[in-house]
């Protein structure tokens, strides 16, 4: 299919696209590595397409005010070979690795795969494990999104239709602190029939100080499986305690039975998945 017609604006800054994007109709594009294909189907069919691939400032990786902060227009593949990311954001490292394919990441931007709101996409799972926030700027200006507020629905986000994703920030890395991402995929590439995002830090005695764990492609959202991360804030990293948090977590997810399986099966990864997820961030945390 052949998508209709459609005017096209390329701006070479920020506050040039934040203007385009003030057109009737107008829509970002990023990596187009999601819009592109609903185009071609003519599932979206903007009359303005504001192409970002020309604001360079958008795109960078650095540690800068207690933040890991990251440009909404930076590759996945920039994630996933940064020396930064490998060795202090093991969680993130993890997730970019698995994103897809090479010639996706290569194209795919962090911003973009958040701002679809897609719930089988693998960075939503992972920002709510570490307790990220976003920012957005508009015509108003900008401002600042807890993760946990972002995702509003299926592929529907806090972001107005007339806001930038902009930047990406991920509290910085702590000592005593590691994460993991652990994905089922039916083939490479495939969007996850499950996978879970745990980022922890223990105190000096190996007791959880902070949890985060996240679920994807479970619900029509990425999901936060609080009540796991509350079971263990302040316990042991026992692995009892860490397969205790994990039927929690199994208990929050809201799958539905497609192809990739059935809800009770989806479930049991969702278990099966965070216990091993816990268990390699603890193990990171340590210095394994």
């Amino acid at each position: 299919m052949i998508p209709p017609t459609f005017d096209y604006v390329a701006p070479k800054t920020l506050s040039e696209a934040v203007a385009a994007l003030g057109q009737e109709n107008a829509k970002v594009l990023a990596g187009g590595q999601s819009l592109i294909p609903l185009m071609r189907f003519r599932l979206a069919s903007p009359a303005v397409l504001v192409d970002l691939n020309r604001v360079e400032s958008l795109s960078y990786i650095e540690e800068k005010g207690g933040w890991l902060k990251i440009g909404s227009m930076t590759r996945e593949s920039a994630l996933e070979h940064s020396s930064l990311v490998r060795e202090k954001y093991p969680l993130l490292a993890d997730a970019a690795s698995v994103i897809s394919d090479p010639i996706v990441r290569n194209m795919g931007t962090v911003g973009g795969n958040l701002a679809n709101g897609d719930p089988g996409n693998d960075h939503p799972a992972t920002m709510l494990a570490y307790g990220a926030e976003v920012v957005a700027v508009g015509p108003k200006g900008e401002r600042v999104i807890p993760i946990a507020s972002f995702f509003v629905g299926l592929f529907e986000s806090a972001l107005a239709k007339n806001e930038i994703l902009t930047e990406v920030r991920i509290p910085a890395s702590k000592p005593r602190s590691g994460g993991a991402y652990l994905k089922l995929e039916r083939k490479v590439g495939d969007f996850a029939t499950a996978a879970v995002a745990a980022q922890v830090e223990l105190d000096a005695k190996g007791k959880f100080k902070s949890v985060g764990i996240g679920l994807t492609n479970v619900g029509l959202t990425a999901i936060k499986a609080t009540a796991a991360e509350d079971f263990l804030k302040g316990k042991d990293s026992s692995d009892e305690n860490i397969r205790k948090a994990a039927q929690l977590a199994a208990d929050a997810a809201q799958p539905v039975a497609d192809v990739r399986g059935s809800e009770n099966y989806k479930r049991s990864l969702v278990k099966t998945y965070t216990v091993r997820a816990l268990r390699l961030a603890v193990q990171r945390a340590k210095g394994g």
